[in-house]
């Protein structure tokens, strides 16, 4: 917001220039007595000096009020500049894997344990905090999907949940890939009045749990206007389980601080995800590192832009009382002195 000063009857000042001719004709040093005394002593005693003091200081008090009124009629005020957005937001609904897989450490870099949960929940943090209109909320699921926040703009509770989450959670072991994306297309048919619905399904797995097959799911996603990106992670190839406590979805380190390996994990299917994302009028993802994770969520928040409008408009505070007043006041004080102090004798 731009706050400025200006009169909103600016034309109103050129009056101003009439206050030295008013000082003219008004600007007379205060009459002389026109009484008689008996004495010219007295007369001098009495003194011209001090009733053309009063007379300038009477003149000077009614210029000022006259320049304070014009001020006033000119309309001083503050012009503050406003601009508001106003938002057309899409409605997006993040499904994602918790699965006992999503412990594998493939994703890491050199020197690193991190896990592909841990990458994929830093990666979708920034996507949204980045989607400030929009209103986001997130399945999370295993065997099971589990609402794990609603659709909703306030993203500070949203990530704070998605931060709260660990692998191991959800005690059903399995890929619920299905159920998982007809839960997240269900929540975003309430919205009757949102402009573009969009879910965001990351997996590292196959379906191989629950009621609703992928590819049924996106189909009701597409027939709920809803589009389905997929995103697959994971090398494609098979890779080592690490062992880790499902209470805290920390890892549990050998003696030597070593990793310790368990059951082989398969890589997703990227296929299924494929046909899930054309269906539904959207695009399917790979991501085998950080890096191309976060290049895949830069993607679809370029694909899928929130339309904001921006609205200006000016408020103004009004300022003219207060010159107005002043005006007032010092009449007010004119005409105390002229009627007493400084009244003069005819």
């Amino acid at each position: 917001m731009n706050s400025s000063f200006e009169f909103q009857h600016p034309w109103v000042l050129a009056l101003l220039a009439l206050v030295p001719l008013y000082a003219v004709l008004r600007g007379r040093t205060g009459r002389h007595s026109a009484l008689v005394f008996s004495s010219a002593d007295l007369a001098r005693t009495a003194g011209a000096t001090a009733r053309a003091a009063a007379g300038r200081l009477l003149v000077f008090l009614r210029l000022l009020t006259v320049t304070l009124v014009i001020v006033a009629l000119a309309g001083p005020r503050f012009a503050n500049d406003r601009t508001e957005s106003q938002a057309s937001g899409v409605d997006i609904m993040l499904a994602l894997d918790l699965s006992w897989s999503m412990m594998a450490l493939d994703m890491s870099g050199p020197g690193e344990r991190v896990t592909r949960f841990d990458i994929a929940s830093s990666v979708l943090q920034d996507f949204i905090r980045k989607r400030e209109s929009d209103r986001i909320g997130l399945v999370v699921f295993s065997a099971v999907p589990y609402l794990a926040s609603p659709l909703t703009l306030n993203h500070t509770w949203l990530e704070e949940n998605l931060r709260r989450l660990h692998v191991g959670m959800i005690r059903e072991l399995g890929t619920a890939i299905g159920d998982a994306t007809a839960m997240a297309a269900k929540r975003l048919q309430a919205r009757t009045e949102s402009k573009s619905r969009i879910i965001i399904l990351l997996t590292d797995g196959d379906n191989n749990k629950g009621r609703v097959d992928p590819v049924p799911a996106a189909q009701l996603a597409a027939a709920l206007g809803a589009k389905v990106y997929t995103v697959g992670i994971g090398i494609e190839a098979p890779c080592q389980l690490p062992a880790f406590d499902p209470a805290t979805g920390k890892l549990l380190l050998g003696p030597n601080g070593e990793v310790r390996p368990t059951i082989a994990l398969q890589p997703a299917n990227y296929s299924v995800l494929h046909r899930m994302s054309v269906l539904s009028g959207a695009r399917s993802y790979r991501a085998t590192s950080r890096k191309e994770l976060q290049s895949i969520y830069d993607d679809i928040d370029r694909l899928e832009k929130t339309e904001v409008k921006l609205r200006r408009f000016t408020t103004h505070t009004p300022l003219f009382q207060w010159p107005l007043l002043a005006g007032l006041g010092l009449f007010a004080v004119e005409c105390w002195l002229a009627n007493t102090r400084l009244r003069r004798v005819p």
